[in-house]
């Protein structure tokens, strides 16, 4: 594999870019931190923001990212080294996943390609050998290209009428083209790994894949406030052999990974930049070498990011902590590896780069969800840290009272 450069994993604008992060630092401070990134610099802003929920809860979180006092961490691109190296100087800051107690949320089946294979997953039971003549009969019987049709019209309630009389309707073709949009818990707060650790496969599982993603950052107000790349790791074929397997095959060790940093939305950078975002993916073998490139194009996209958005978040349900929603992916690798028609697998050891000019680029390598560092870090644990370092006070109340309702603004394009 090539050498990865550290300032890869930026944005290609970084210099414009609000980015804020989280690091795990060590003796004496011992727990977790909120970063900030300012003119190649990462301070610590933890005293000003315990937390990146609280971050995002504040008054105005660009003024608390661009002027919160801290203390300077060094360079980014020394910290981005470091994530990339398999293991990183003693007492040197480690990046995190830039969210914490966030509600980790994900939809699926939000691009035409992905609905395709999800089906063909149903019809396969699991069964990586039948995908290829599945896909043909699938694409014979589905006819034009599904992704100038818009869920939940009336174009779609006629063709659901018309798979179902031939007998080909299925559960993802209802959230793929119907009104009612899958939004799924994809992984626990504070479990997601960052930019340069391991992502895990269940052991159980033969035919996987990674499924890069842009991840919105929600406050506790449903506000969209800035994004990150995600790995949403997918295990084909246990979600293949029921869709209520749904939780073995999305939430393990490492089977989501988010970062490098969240970028706040500003005048630079909106929603219409992610809008018109090119998602790349990159998959490296370590022991064969393979390789598999692609691109997603989230124009493409089914449903609004704010429509996807009003689904998980709303009247109906709130999260006092804010939220982390996977907008979904076009791209399910299906190029042979290991036999022709056996499309792709992971093999232990990829390397997967996924990137997009405005966040800049997430690197993780794929191992054994048992293999892996066990995720120990929990609430419970980030709240003694900082109770111990004197900072929960500085975070109390920034949010709404528990309980109070909170709502969707459909019109906040841009933190301002």
């Amino acid at each position: 594999m090539h050498a990865i450069a550290a300032a890869s994993l930026l944005p290609a604008d970084s210099h414009h870019a609000v980015l804020i992060g989280r690091v795990w630092r060590g003796a004496p401070v011992n727990g977790p931190c909120v970063v900030a990134v300012r003119g190649g610099e990462v301070f610590d802003i933890t005293a000003a923001a315990p937390t990146v929920a609280d971050l995002l809860d504040s008054a105005d979180p660009l003024a608390l990212a661009r002027q919160a006092p801290g203390e300077s961490l060094g360079s980014v691109l020394a910290l981005l080294d470091n994530a990339l190296l398999a293991e990183a100087p003693a007492g040197a800051p480690l990046l995190l996943a830039p969210c914490d107690l966030q509600a980790i949320k994900a939809c699926g089946v939000t691009f035409a390609v992905s609905l395709l294979e999800r089906v063909i997953e149903e019809q396969a039971g699991g069964d990586a050998s039948r995908a290829t003549a599945l896909r043909g009969a699938l694409q014979e019987t589905l006819g034009g290209d599904l992704s100038a049709l818009r869920p939940g019209s009336s174009a779609a309630a006629q063709l659901k009428r018309e798979l179902i009389r031939r007998g080909a309707w299925s559960q993802y073709m209802e959230v793929g083209i119907g009104a009612d949009a899958e939004v799924f818990t994809k992984s626990q707060p504070m479990s997601a790994v960052g930019c340069g650790a391991d992502v895990g496969l269940h052991p159980d599982s033969q035919w996987n894949n990674p499924e890069p993603e842009i991840v919105l950052a929600f406050d506790s107000r449903g506000r969209a406030l800035g994004a990150a790349l995600g790995n949403d790791v997918n295990l084909r074929d246990i979600e293949g052999r029921s869709a209520l397997l749904l939780g073995k095959a999305k939430d393990n060790n490492g089977s989501c990974a988010i970062g490098p940093f969240i970028r706040l939305f500003d005048a630079d950078f909106t929603l219409d930049t992610i809008r018109a975002a090119e998602v790349t993916l990159l998959i490296e073998g370590a022991d064969d070498g393979f390789r598999l490139d692609g691109a997603s194009f989230m124009r493409e996209i089914s449903r609004d990011p704010l429509d996807l958005a009003g689904q998980a978040c709303g009247k109906h349900h709130q999260y006092p902590d804010g939220f982390m929603l996977f907008l979904g992916t076009m791209f399910s690798p299906i190029k042979d590896r290991d036999a022709a028609g056996a499309g792709f697998t992971h093999h232990l050891g990829d390397r997967v780069t996924i990137a997009t000019a405005s966040l800049g680029a997430l690197v993780n390598h794929v191992r054994r969800s048992d293999a892996i560092a066990p995720w120990t870090l929990g609430v419970r644990a980030l709240y003694a840290s900082l109770a111990r370092r004197g900072l929960l006070q500085q975070g109390a109340g920034t949010g709404p009272e528990y309980g109070e309702a909170t709502a969707l603004d459909p019109s906040h394009d841009a933190a301002s």
